[in-house]
């Protein structure tokens, strides 16, 4: 099957999480709503929508690049990408609870537990596209064992673990995984340079 649909679905799938999570940042209303100090109780849930709209922005980001090295998808892929997509449509739920309750525990544990879930279904993504299109696929070449996804995985793992003991800490260290994703992932940018020049 062509895989130009499942990329446009997914990009607008993509977009309307953006878009719910924007549209929950609420405008302070009353009588000191215009001084710029009532904008310091929104802190919290501004920092959760940055924080937030940085990892949707590297799934698209990567997920793109993924795409640019598939040639063609099948029911499997189709199922797997679905299954990213419902965990990604539930960031802005957590965001906007971590957010409005000021990084409490359960927020703090659920976002976790979400952003968990992303990477799994993204690596179950990956798994199925590369049995789709064999160990020697361009994909396959450029994905190699994914160390990124692996110690990413891991420090999820222990910010839910620490979330009981410091929300706070385990907020900075979702903010790490950010960090090591934020520049887009380039090797399969590489591989694909790679074989074009080979031709």
């Amino acid at each position: 099957m062509n895989k130009n649909r499942l990329e446009a679905f997914s990009d607008g799938v993509i977009a309307i999480i953006i878009t719910i999570m924007v549209l929950e940042l609420r405008i302070p209303r009353g009588v000191h709503a215009a001084d710029i100090s009532s904008l310091l109780d929104l802190r919290p849930v501004f920092i959760s929508y940055i924080l937030s709209f940085i990892y949707i922005g590297i799934y698209w980001n990567n997920h793109h690049h993924t795409m640019q090295a598939v040639k063609s998808v099948n029911g499997t892929i189709l199922w797997a990408n679905l299954h990213l997509l419902f965990w990604l449509s539930l960031v802005p739920f957590v965001t906007g609870w971590m957010g409005e309750n000021d990084f409490a525990r359960w927020p703090v544990t659920c976002y976790g537990i979400v952003l968990l879930m992303n990477a799994i279904a993204y690596g179950i993504l990956m798994v199925v596209l590369i049995r789709h299109h064999g160990k020697d696929s361009l994909l396959a070449k450029a994905v190699g064992k994914d160390w990124k996804g692996n110690i990413s995985i891991g420090i999820y793992v222990t910010a839910i673990a620490l979330s009981w003991a410091n929300p706070k800490i385990s907020f900075g260290l979702y903010a790490v995984v950010a960090c090591i994703w934020f520049i887009p992932d380039k090797r399969i940018e590489r591989k694909i340079l790679h074989d074009d020049e080979k031709q």
